[in-house]
C-alpha cells in the first residue's frame, strides 16, 4: 500500500539518495524574491496601512532683480496597501526525518523560498489576490530576444525613462539570460556582457549600469497563438516599488493536526506523520505601473 508523501518510499528518493551518500545532498540554489530585494521595505500593520506619495516636485525659476519670487508646491498623494496571506504546508513521515535527515532539513530550510517563488510570479505574471494589491501583469511589455538585443535592451531603458522612471533592476529568468549572453557590441563584435568564456563566473552582473538578477519565478510560458513568453521585468523598484510584511514569515510545526491535502483528510498523529506550515502577510504597491516594463521573447508558440 503506498504511504502518503513525502516517506522513505517516495518517488525519486531511492533513486537520489543511495544509502551510502544519504548524508549529502547537492541542494540548487534556493529562488528567493527577486522583488523584495529591489524593492522599499515599510512596516505593514495587520489592518494596511496608507502611505504619502510625492507625485510632483516644487519648481524654481528665474527672477529679474526685485521681482516677485516664484510660488510653487509640491504635489502630494497617496496609496493603500493591504497584506494578503501566503502560505504553503508540506508534510511528512516521522520515518522520513529519522531515516533522512539531511534531505529532511534541506527541505524544511527550503519551503518558506516557495512563498518568495510564488510572491515575485504573481507580481509580474498573476492576479492580485484583493484590492489595494498592486500586479505587473498588466504592465507594457517590450521584446528582447536574439536579434538586436542591445537595442532591445535600450528601448526598454528609454521606455521606463520616458515615463519619468529611472530603471534601478532586470528581473530576468534563464530563458533570457543566453539571448544577453550572446549579444555583440554593434562596433566591436564583441560580446557586450561576456568577458572571458572560460573564466566568467555566469552571472550578469549589470546591464547599463543597473543591476540584473535571475529567478524562474519571473517566467510565464507563451500561450499558443495569443502571447510570446514572458522572460522577465525591469523598472524603477528603487523609487517606485514599496512590499511590507506584517510580521515577517512563520513557520510552525505539528504532529496532531489534520490536514486536507488534495481532498484527502490526513490525521497527522494517527499515520505517523508531521507537518510544516510555513506562512506571511505581505502587501505590494507601485507608484505608477508605467515605470516598469515586462520583457517577452518575441516568439509566439505554434
Amino acid at each position: 500500500m503506498a504511504g502518503q508523501d513525502l516517506n522513505r518510499t517516495s518517488d525519486g528518493v531511492a533513486n537520489l539518495l543511495p544509502k551510502e551518500i544519504s548524508s549529502e545532498i547537492w541542494a540548487n540554489a534556493v529562488n528567493e524574491s527577486l522583488i523584495m530585494q529591489a524593492s522599499r521595505s515599510v512596516a505593514l500593520p495587520g489592518g494596511g496601512v496608507t502611505i504619502p506619495m510625492i507625485t510632483g516636485d516644487a519648481e524654481a525659476d528665474w527672477v529679474d532683480e526685485t521681482d516677485e519670487k516664484p510660488v510653487s508646491d509640491a504635489s502630494i498623494g497617496s496609496k493603500s496597501m493591504t497584506p494578503y496571506k501566503l502560505a504553503v504546508i508540506e508534510t511528512f513521515s516521522n520515518e522520513f526525518r529519522r531515516d533522512l535527515p539531511a534531505l529532511y532539513a534541506e527541505l524544511a530550510r527550503r519551503l518558506p523560498s516557495a512563498l518568495g517563488r510564488k510572491f515575485d510570479a504573481t507580481i509580474v505574471n498573476g492576479t492580485a489576490p484583493g484590492s489595494n494589491f498592486d500586479v505587473l501583469s498588466d504592465a507594457a511589455t517590450l521584446t528582447v530576444d536574439g536579434t538586436d538585443t542591445i537595442d532591445d535592451l535600450a528601448a526598454v531603458l528609454q521606455a521606463v525613462s520616458v515615463a519619468n522612471g529611472d530603471l534601478s533592476n532586470w528581473l530576468i529568468s534563464p530563458q533570457l539570460e543566453g539571448a544577453i549572453r550572446l549579444a555583440k557590441d554593434p562596433g566591436t563584435g564583441s560580446y557586450a556582457f561576456l568577458q572571458n568564456a572560460q573564466t566568467d563566473n555566469g552571472s550578469i552582473g549589470s546591464v547599463f549600469g543597473r543591476p540584473v538578477s535571475k529567478s524562474n519565478a519571473v517566467y510565464q510560458a507563451g500561450v499558443s497563438d495569443t502571447s510570446p513568453a514572458i522572460v522577465g521585468i525591469a523598472g524603477d523598484f528603487a523609487r517606485s516599488a514599496i512590499y511590507g510584511t506584517v510580521e515577517g514569515i512563520s513557520v510552525d510545526i505539528t504532529d496532531t493536526a489534520t490536514v486536507n491535502k488534495g481532498g484527502t483528510q490526513l490525521n497527522l498523529w494517527q499515520r505517523n506523520m508531521f507537518a510544516i506550515r510555513a506562512e506571511v502577510e505581505v502587501g505590494f504597491i507601485v507608484r505608477d505601473k508605467a515605470h516598469f516594463v515586462r520583457l517577452n521573447d518575441g516568439v509566439t508558440p505554434a
